[in-house]
């Protein structure tokens, strides 16, 4: 017997249930998943977006959208960085008190090579996911390309609170563009060997610091 007809045999023995005339679609709706997981008011699922970040290793950090250039300096200085790239699209006043720090801009010449000279990254996000800590970006004008939120060792996300936290996957899947180049970020980035030793910083910045911002 060939490779195909074994394939074929097996498909044939899986469908031998289904009625003849039941057209593609007309099956059961599937396992009735649930959308989300409980009921929160908008303060409630910030709450649970930053519980679930800090179980990943992320750095929280909440303030108002007045305080948030402060803020941003703060963590930059805090960080001892001299660089950060700045996506084209990010709030002109969000590094407007980071005046001692040079804002390196996301260019197609900025090189993956020119990224790992620089010590950090601000930028914004897509979409926040409360039950799973996870940060979403979609390469929007203040997130810029994908690369740049890859190679500097020092991430900050600004998360705008509430408009842009969600409490579930599909609640997230809701608001983005299958089309775009999306990143799901949950933590820093970490890898583990056989013994599980966790290392960090593999395949993306060692440090991400998450801004949960409020008007």
């Amino acid at each position: 017997m060939s490779t195909r007809e074994q394939i074929l045999g097996r498909i044939r023995r899986a469908l031998a249930d289904v009625p003849r005339d039941e057209a593609p679609g007309g099956g059961p709706d599937g396992p009735g998943y649930l959308r989300v997981h409980g009921e929160r008011d908008p303060g409630q699922s910030a709450d649970l977006l930053a519980e679930n970040l800090a179980d990943y290793r992320a750095v929280v950090h909440r303030t108002t959208a007045a305080e948030l250039p402060l803020r941003l300096a703060a963590l930059l200085a805090a960080r001892g960085a001299r660089s950060v790239v700045v996506p084209a699209g990010l709030p002109g006043g969000w590094l407007a008190e980071a005046k001692d720090v040079e804002q390196v801009a996301d260019t197609a010449e900025l090189t993956a090579y020119a990224l790992d000279a620089v010590d950090s990254v601000v930028t914004g996000c897509a979409v926040a996911i409360a039950e799973t800590g996870t940060i979403v970006l979609d390469a929007g004008p203040d997130q810029g390309r994908r690369r740049i939120t890859l190679v500097p060792d020092h991430h900050v996300v600004v998360v705008r609170v509430p408009e842009q936290v969600v409490d579930s996957v599909p609640q997230a899947l809701e608001r983005l563009d299958p089309a775009r180049p999306l990143t799901w970020i949950s933590g820093p980035s970490a890898t583990s060997d056989i013994e599980l030793d966790r290392v960090e910083g593999v395949h993306g910045p060692r440090t991400l610091e998450v801004v949960l911002v409020t008007q």
